[in-house]
């Protein structure tokens, strides 16, 4: 896994002007998006109408995520989008962050491209496990005959962090990707200092981030640090903060944590 170092050279976009604070370091583009797809359960799929031709058709798509982080679906021979995809298996699916700050627009997504096939009869076995490890309903009608598995192979992906973050990720760095090492216990972290640690947000905002501010919550989190949305006298800012040092699983990151709004104390 790479740091913000290797992200600069697919950003696009990335929010405000030059500044004369230095850069917070934070995870690639490429971890980024594999972090947003794997705790994604849910997408937007996008097929190519058959019935009006050159027309996008959108399909609401539970997925799973094989070894390398492509997109498993388990559909219906029956259902609109398979037949779509018969015709023309160009396709691209939508990922949502879950929750955010309670502002679609600023919360992350992600549009995967590429093209939707059957999974290899030798793949099977192992897109059947990764789906059912995430929707273990699918074990009433996973075995029903008109029901099969394919697989999004990708080919180019739209990222979009925020409001003015934006840019593309090659389908080989998001392969060479892993989700961030915090992706399972990000959402207990966030919940945990919102709910206990309000005034320690607010100290640490003043002390890393230079902001004054009147209330703070933590909207992100990754290895390398977090965001802080933050009310202050001039309105809503946003700000990124480094950890010490990085921080790999929920121990490590209430180490650093503690050690961090000692110093801003």
């Amino acid at each position: 896994m790479s740091s913000s170092s290797s992200s600069s050279s697919i950003r696009k976009h990335a929010g405000p002007g030059p500044s004369d604070q230095p850069a917070v370091p934070e995870p690639s583009f490429a971890e980024r998006v594999r972090t947003l797809v794997y705790l994604g359960r849910l997408g937007s799929l996008s097929t190519l109408s058959r019935k009006q031709p050159g027309f996008p058709f959108g399909s609401v798509m539970p997925y799973g995520l094989d070894e390398q982080g492509r997109p498993i679906f388990l559909i219906s021979t029956m259902a609109m989008h398979t037949q779509n995809l018969k015709a023309d298996s160009r396709a691209s699916l939508l990922v949502t962050q879950d929750g955010g700050d309670g502002d679609p627009l600023g919360a992350s997504r992600v549009t995967l491209v590429g093209n939707v096939v059957p999974v290899p009869e030798a793949d099977v076995a192992s897109a059947r496990e990764a789906y059912l490890s995430r929707h273990a309903n699918s074990k009433y009608w996973v075995d029903f005959e008109d029901f099969s598995f394919y697989r999004l192979d990708v080919v180019d992906i739209y990222f979009v962090g925020g409001f003015g973050v934006m840019g593309w990720v090659t389908a080989a760095e998001y392969g060479n990707s892993q989700p961030d090492p915090l992706a399972d216990s990000m959402g207990e972290i966030i919940q945990h200092m919102n709910a206990d640690h309000k005034d320690a947000l607010v100290l640490l905002a003043r002390k890393f981030a230079h902001i004054e501010a009147l209330e703070a919550t933590m909207t992100a989190v990754d290895r390398l640090g977090f965001h802080v949305r933050l009310k202050t006298q001039e309105g809503m800012k946003g700000a990124r903060i480094a950890f010490l040092r990085e921080a790999r699983n929920s121990a490590e990151t209430r180490n650093v944590l503690v050690e961090m709004v000692r110093q801003a104390r």
